[in-house]
């Protein structure tokens, strides 16, 4: 039985679950420079203002001395983002798709996890892109820009526009770079100790110091919207096999630029607040106290260029999530009750469709309750018990379906992505221990 297909939507045949021999063995499309688009995306809206805090901490407290695991945190996205893409081009299967055919218990993790998340995560969204402006604008409340953003997220999204979308992350992003570089680029960095960071070690009796080498490694850019990287995909319409080359030069690409832009954050958390022995806040917040720094010792200028790039990342985070994520509710909402086997790209509903509607109201309406409220204890303490198991969760399904015979043996892990996939993994579970035992402290008393 054919299913209806989205006008418009790339397909290849409608009528066929996964790929024919002649898709699969298409010559490969070669990778441009401008080939660039959906892992700019996914980069632009992982690292939000909770990774650059986080970079910045660490860079306070160590120095240079855990650049290495800001590098591994690279390599393990890169590694993810790939397996992502690639069982989508190589099985036309989404990720979602992939999860259903490994038994239903996954759609009853990922419905739960999604719905809480969106809440919570929206709100925390619409407030960090808010805090720059209200520092840029001291006279408005910063509940205005945080409902502000939200709505205008929801405006640009609703449009159903992937390239304008893709546009305006790519402006974002560059305006992001530009401004955290030349901040840091300000404070005459020292090279020497910058390069001997990459040497892999610890600094000796901090027993914290391991949790912020998972903090580092597990935040360089992104949670679930990792796994949203094959709907992007299918937007640009990059959705049959030819096209694995292309995806794996862009999510590559992609994510080392990222980890520059991290190297760039950890390097002002070095160079302004660790040689000066000062702190900063803890949350978004401490991003102001960034700002303020470098007010006093440069001029207030470049407190507005650091700002600019707070707020471009944040908003592009918001954005990139109202997208990527309402794409795979969607998925979810319309393919979670029907048998795994039938499912196939083409069936992924569009932005357009009631259940991608449904969750960018979602994701826009009900966490502007939580503006105005104390943030519920107990569902925090769910989204973070949840959500710590997501990237364990992502990184071993990941290994189980780019193992099995759904996909094609030519684009299977072999040895050496078995064993990356394994180690990162491995990373994540541990990420997603330590990080369950700090969700669940308000429970067990801690």
């Amino acid at each position: 039985m054919a299913h209806a297909v989205d006008p418009g939507r790339p397909v290849h045949n409608p009528d066929i679950v996964g790929f024919t021999d002649a898709e699969l063995n298409e010559t490969p499309i070669r990778p441009r420079w401008n080939s660039l688009g959906p892992g700019i995306v996914a980069a632009a809206t992982g690292v939000g203002a909770a990774d650059l805090v986080a970079t910045l901490t660490a860079g306070s407290r160590y120095g240079y001395m855990l650049l290495w695991a800001v590098v591994l945190g690279v390599i393990f996205k890169i590694v993810l983002v790939e397996g992502v893409g690639r069982y989508y081009l190589s099985t036309g299967k989404t990720i979602f798709q992939g999860w259903r055919t490994l038994g239903a218990w996954t759609s009853w993790y990922f419905g739960p996890y999604i719905l809480i998340w969106g809440i919570v995560y929206g709100a925390t969204a619409m407030s960090s892109t808010a805090l720059p402006l209200a520092a840029l604008f001291p006279g408005v409340d910063s509940k205005v820009f945080a409902i502000a953003s939200g709505l205008i997220g929801l405006g640009l999204v609703w449009l159903d526009r992937y390239r304008l979308i893709e546009w305006l992350m790519t402006v974002l992003i560059g305006v992001m770079f530009v401004t955290v570089l030349l901040s840091a680029a300000l404070t005459v960095p020292n090279l020497g100790a910058i390069l001997a960071g990459l040497v892999p070690r610890l600094p000796s009796g901090d027993p914290q110091a391991m949790f912020y080498v998972l903090g580092l490694a597990g935040g360089v850019g992104g949670t679930i919207t990792l796994a949203a990287y094959g709907y992007w995909l299918r937007e640009k319409g990059w959705n049959v096999p030819k096209y694995l080359k292309v995806m794996r030069f862009d999510n590559a690409t992609s994510y080392i630029l990222t980890g520059i832009f991290v190297i760039a954050t950890m390097v002002m958390g070095v160079e302004l607040l660790h040689s000066a022995g000062l702190a900063i806040s803890s949350g978004d917040k401490g991003l102001l106290d960034v700002g303020d720094v470098l007010a006093e010792r440069y001029g207030s200028a470049w407190s507005t260029v650091f700002l600019i790039g707070f707020f471009a990342a944040s908003f592009s985070s918001l954005l990139g999530v109202w997208h990527g994520v309402s794409l795979m509710f969607a998925d979810f909402w319309t393919n979670f009750r029907r048998p795994a086997e039938e499912l196939d790209q083409d069936d992924a509903p569009s932005l357009s469709s009631k259940p991608g509607r449904f969750f960018l109201l979602w994701l826009t309406l009900p966490p502007m309750a939580l503006l105005f409220l104390d943030r519920p204890i107990f569902l925090i303490l769910l989204y973070g018990t949840l959500g710590a198991l997501f990237m364990p969760f992502l990184a071993v399904t990941l290994l189980f379906l780019n193992n099995t015979k759904d996909v094609p043996r030519q684009f299977r892990n072999g040895w050496v992505r078995n064993t990356l996939l394994g180690l990162t993994a491995a990373v994540f579970v541990a990420i997603g221990v330590n990080e369950l035992i700090k969700a669940l402290q308000p429970v067990l008393g801690g």
